[in-house]
């Protein structure tokens, strides 16, 4: 593995919020997971990167507990063994996962669908139904500005742009109040003014929450402004700067220069 300057965004208290130590995966005797080990810091917004079959859907997937590793360790916060909990857990937790196709309630508002994502043991039911406590309508309008929607709260989800329904998604997920979110190729699909906005509004939300994001768009993470992590057939290849990691010879070779 080859290591550059590190260029970091958000709040960096130096504290480890998820380690992952030798993990390893395979299916069907492909290893979608080499060895992997890699360190977040809390606080901290990581850019992931790599040609497809690199591993990063398979890592997101050992994270939230949908797959489970055949060797290694997957620690969150100071001891927390994720490789024995189920994913309801993991994400009671406060590890929260956007896919990459956004999947939000279509015939409901913005607003009912931000409502519905907020943390606490709530059927839809209930939630559509129920009265709103004034802080939970604090905390919608605060979402809502976070990602843009404001404007657009009493629209269906479904008569959203693709970029907007991201936008929600990433919404709902922070209802849920995650310490660390994943978020899967956020402007796949997006204008350019969508992507730029994206960006913002990742940066934003790294001021208070910890950020792994996996994404092909290289203007992208250059305007995150990240720490980049590229993997190659399961393992971490290089690390660095976007800059670092762009000129480096392997890189080039198995990703940048296809």
């Amino acid at each position: 593995m080859t290591t550059g300057d590190e260029t970091t965004a958000g709040v960096n208290t130096g504290d480890t919020l998820l380690y992952l130590d030798g993990v390893t995966v395979t299916f069907d005797g492909f290893r979608a997971l080499n060895a992997l080990s890699l360190v977040l810091e809390k606080g901290e917004m990581r850019a992931m990167v790599g040609p497809n079959g690199a591993g990063k859907t398979t890592m997101m997937d050992v994270i939230t507990g949908k797959t489970r590793p055949d060797e290694g360790k997957v620690v969150f916060g100071k001891d927390i063994d994720l490789t024995s909990m189920d994913e309801p857990s993991i994400a009671a937790l406060g590890i929260g996962r956007k896919f990459q196709k956004p999947t939000v309630f279509e015939p409901l508002t913005v607003w009912d669908n931000v409502l519905l994502a907020l943390a606490g043991d709530r059927s839809p039911r209930f939630s559509l139904f129920a009265r709103q406590s004034a802080d939970e309508k604090v905390r919608v309008e605060s979402i809502l500005e976070t990602t843009r929607l404001t404007d657009h709260r009493w629209r269906r989800a479904a008569d959203l742009s693709h970029g907007q329904k991201q936008w929600l998604e990433i919404g709902m997920l922070l209802a849920q109040d995650p310490q660390l979110l994943l978020v899967d190729e956020p402007v796949a699909g997006m204008t350019d003014a969508e992507t730029e906005q994206t960006a913002h509004l990742l940066r934003e939300i790294n001021k208070s929450h910890s950020v792994v994001v996996v994404e092909h768009d290289m203007a992208f993470v250059r305007a995150l402004g990240v720490k980049v992590t590229v993997l190659h057939e399961g393992s971490v290849l290089s690390e660095g700067s976007l800059d670092f990691v762009s000129e480096d010879p392997k890189v080039i070779e198995v990703y940048l220069g296809r």
